[in-house]
């Protein structure tokens, strides 16, 4: 009994600071505190970068585990592995050459000096899959219909709009100098060995194939949902971070006049990203491959 007395107390404990953590980044609180949290990085410090929804966990639980040769068994491991702004100042080296693989959700900054890679995912995906989860957490309450605006503006995300977030990384200096590698999160979920291998190559890792496809194997859907039901902090089905969905799949929820407010915002930064806009007629097509959200 008092075992899971202490398991509710850390449950509560997390979903406040979750909870609390949320509402104050949506406040003018948010910009000191994110600078206070990329002060500290060294030289050396290569990053990726995504919005929220992308498959970053996923990502990291792989990548976690090819560099540092040992499986990614829990979600503890990985993100002290791989960790963010305002945790960085004790991450260790991942890479051989004493360098760290550091991992945020902002927009472009100049503190990300040296070279980065971005997952993409498409807008129209990370929507739907941005929805559901702040519904689970009750962070927004209302039909997907009512979120779009929202989501379009910035309103319900600290990291502001998808469309202005990606333009960001493209636009940047990092990018000019080519030193930033643009990943979409469909092509890792068709082809993730060779995408996975092009990851590598821009990091400067070489990693055998035996050990990329193990990687691949030991964190597919399924055994990703396993690690998060034995993760005491998300045991619980609300807000879990891993998910069931599909690559495409707001072809199958969106409606045309839906999809055609997303493009009227983020279709500048889709086309640039290589995703087709304008295509409404292939909405209500049913798309099956598994992915995740």
């Amino acid at each position: 009994m008092s075992a899971l007395i202490n398991l509710h107390k850390r449950l509560s404990n997390y979903s406040f600071y979750r909870n609390t953590r949320h509402r104050l980044s949506l406040t003018g609180l948010r910009k000191p505190l994110a600078w206070n949290r990329h002060r500290g990085f060294r030289p050396d410090d290569v990053f990726m970068d995504c919005y929220p929804r992308s498959g970053s966990t996923w990502l990291r639980f792989m990548l976690a585990e090819i560099i540092s040769g040992e499986p990614s068994v829990n979600f503890q491991r990985v993100n002290r592995l791989i960790t963010g702004p305002g945790l960085h100042r004790n991450a260790p080296p991942l890479f051989p050459d004493g360098s760290r693989l550091l991992h945020s959700h902002e927009k472009y900054r100049k503190e990300y000096n040296t070279k980065a890679m971005y997952l993409a995912r498409d807008a129209r995906d990370v929507m739907i899959s941005e929805h559901a989860y702040q519904c689970a957490l009750g962070w927004f309450e209302g039909e997907l219909d009512a979120y779009i605006m929202p989501f379009l503006t910035g309103e319900v995300n600290a990291f502001g709009p998808w469309q202005e977030h990606a333009r960001s990384w493209l636009d940047s200096p990092l990018a000019q100098r080519g030193n930033l590698l643009i990943i979409r999160f469909e092509e890792l979920r068709k082809n993730s060995e060779e995408t996975l291998r092009k990851i590598l190559d821009f990091y400067g890792f070489p990693a055998d194939a035996n050990v990329i496809r193990k990687a691949i194997a030991n964190n597919a859907l399924d055994k990703m949902k396993e690690k998060e039901k034995k993760d005491p902090q998300r045991a619980s089905k609300r807000g879990r971070f891993v998910r069931s969905g599909s690559v495409g799949g707001w072809r199958n929820v969106l409606t045309p006049a839906q999809v055609k407010l997303v493009e009227k915002y983020a279709g500048d930064s889709l086309r640039r990203l290589g995703y087709s806009v304008g295509e409404t007629e292939q909405v209500g097509v049913p798309v099956a491959s598994a992915s995740f959200t």
